[in-house]
């Protein structure tokens, strides 16, 4: 997918030039313009260096000018690859046709808009004759499914998309006239169904209706300026809630995001200080919050003592997975044994489950980041008849309905209210829960952050010195006081608790990734973002049930963790830029 790495200044400036021959977007095209006058091999690089490549969640970046960055032009150039693709893959596709579905996004410097991407993806499509049923307003995306299994695509379709987006980069004769899909007999809505099998599909978890009637519990649910609002609506209602209270100043859609520094509920209490102070106002002790696409889903809780908590990612999958295994032992219809029963997690997350379903008899398995694994692998399995009930990410991404193949913030608001409003019953908060949940399983006492570092020279030579730690080829025996016992490198498909030294999740050469375990029960993750310059860390430390020493866990995971960016980030060393509050 375009040149690796930075291209040279005559290249630039050769693509910037090929660039305005096919751009009609006036703002975009002025920019670019621009850069060519001034001549800067530094922002022309920025713009033209490379163009953007499948990560964790598909192909992500800013919006904004050039083949780094989302804009109509590179929508038009990929929708025409994956055109392309499909149409070798599916000789069927004219009869299927696709499914495309915007947000509330938009960037006016640079003219793009959710809404304008998918009409010109749209067009792209019709004008190849394979029908679009394109959403007629903004939709969460869970609505959307993906593959033809329903959940993201995996290689090897990600490299032959990129593949076919490469290979045909000039705009078709009628790209840029989009105005051509609204008379066409091959568009299609389908909101109106969606809307009503969605809703009608995740009332499947629905085990305590009478109790939703009746329940006194309050929430805030904050959509932080993007489409969730509507949808966590009618979930309720769906449920039998009454409505959470919705915090006004957020609640419609703005692709400005006025009220928050970071549209991302992953940031913690700072995106939160409209929906305390409506908790506070309206006597909720809960509050729901969404991601503009409302996909993840963060849970505050107001404690005894006045303050109020926010669960990180690990925590509510663990009290989520408690309660989606209990309602399925009490409640269920399925006549599977325990035996078919399956939970999932990537491999950066808690282990929390992995304890529930080893007392509790049923499987819990790994995957690799991000939900497009756990969704493929929770299709095989289903397509075994095996039942999944869940499968969740530290990064606040919850699968908790087997009807969507993906992180789903709506269905998770809606069974996390549920949730509450049972345990309200029992006089239990969601955090007395949780403790009730560790004093069975055994704590789970986990610690994220990360370096920012701008020179991946820098990083690879990092992980280079890891791999080479005493001598070539060798990974280091200890980190200060804590001792390695086991070594996974999924860069380069080691794992020194295999049999053959193999590991068994699939290994990818492009990013890097090292997970160390401890003799003293700790684990700890060191990988690449696939879309930041960043150095991400996950580390946990597990006991056993019955070590209910909670403070002493903690300040042993917290030495752990200061031992791992000593000896092994060296911060001082590499001029690695610390993650800020």
């Amino acid at each position: 997918m375009a040149a690796r790495g930075s291209a040279g200044d005559g290249a630039l400036r050769r693509a910037a030039e090929q660039w305005l021959l096919w751009d009609k977007n006036p703002k975009t095209y002025a920019i670019v313009k621009q850069l060519l006058a001034e001549g800067n091999a530094g922002e022309l690089q920025k713009y033209f260096g490379s163009r953007m490549e499948f990560g964790t969640a598909g192909l992500r970046a800013a919006m904004g000018a050039g083949i780094s960055h989302m804009n109509d032009l590179t929508i038009i150039q990929t929708t025409q690859g994956f055109c392309r693709y499909l149409e070798k893959n599916f000789t069927d596709l004219k009869k299927r046709g696709v499914v495309i579905g915007f947000d509330a996004r938009a960037h006016l410097s640079s003219g793009g808009s959710s809404k304008r991407f998918a009409r010109l993806a749209a067009n792209t499509f019709i004008s190849q004759g394979v029908p679009v049923y394109l959403f007629s307003d903004i939709i969460p995306t869970p609505f959307v499914v993906y593959w033809e299994n329903g959940a993201q695509i995996i290689s090897p379709h990600d490299k032959g998309i990129s593949q076919a987006i490469e290979e045909n980069q000039e705009p078709w004769p009628q790209a840029w006239d989009d105005k051509l899909i609204d008379s066409s007999p091959l568009l299609h809505d389908p909101y109106a169904m969606v809307n009503k099998d969605y809703f009608k599909d995740i009332q499947k978890q629905c085990f305590y209706r009478n109790i939703n009637k009746e329940t006194n519990l309050k929430f805030v649910h904050t959509s932080v300026h993007g489409v969730g609002h509507k949808f966590v609506q009618l979930a309720f209602k769906a449920f039998d809630l009454s409505p959470p209270f919705a915090v006004p100043e957020q609640k419609d859609p703005d692709p400005d995001f006025p009220t928050v520094k970071y549209p991302n509920p992953e940031e913690g209490k700072g995106v939160l200080t409209l929906s305390f102070a409506l908790a506070e106002k309206d006597g909720a002790r809960i509050i729901l919050a969404n991601d503009p696409d409302a996909d993840r889903l963060a849970v505050a809780e107001k404690q005894e003592s006045g303050e109020w908590k926010v669960f990180s990612g690990n925590e509510l999958g663990a009290l989520l997975g408690w309660w989606i295994f209990t309602c399925w032992k009490n409640n269920s219809r399925d006549t599977r044994a325990i035996k078919d029963v399956y939970m999932l997690s990537s491999t950066v997350s808690s282990k929390i489950l992995r304890a529930i379903a080893l007392k509790e008899g049923f499987h819990f398995e790994e995957t690799l980041t991000g939900f497009k694994w756990m969704g493929n692998r929770a299709k095989q399995l289903m397509d075994q008849g095996k039942a999944v009930l869940f499968a969740f990410e530290e990064a606040i991404g919850y699968m908790c309905c087997p009807a969507v193949l993906d992180k789903d913030g709506v269905s998770a608001a809606v069974i996390t209210a549920e949730m509450a409003s049972f345990l309200a019953t029992r006089n239990l908060s969601l955090s007395q829960q949780l403790k009730a949940v560790y004093d069975e399983y055994g704590f789970h006492i986990t610690k994220a952050s990360y370096f920012i570092c701008h020179d991946p020279k820098v990083i690879q030579q990092l992980f280079d010195n890891l791999r080479n730690f005493d001598g070539k080829n060798t990974y280091p025996k200890s980190c200060g006081r804590f001792k390695v016992s086991g070594i996974r490198d999924l860069t380069t498909g080691y794992d020194s608790s295999q049999p053959d030294q193999k590991a068994i999740l699939p290994t990818s050469k492009s990013s890097q990734m090292i997970t160390f375990t401890f003799a003293n029960g700790g684990v700890a993750t060191m990988r690449t973002s696939g879309t930041e310059p960043k150095i991400k860390y996950y580390s946990e430390l597990c006991a056993p049930p019955g070590n209910s020493d909670v403070e002493q866990l903690k300040k042993e995971l917290d030495e752990l963790v200061n031992a791992l960016e000593k000896h092994f980030f060296q911060p001082e060393k590499n001029k690695l830029q610390r993650k800020t509050e």
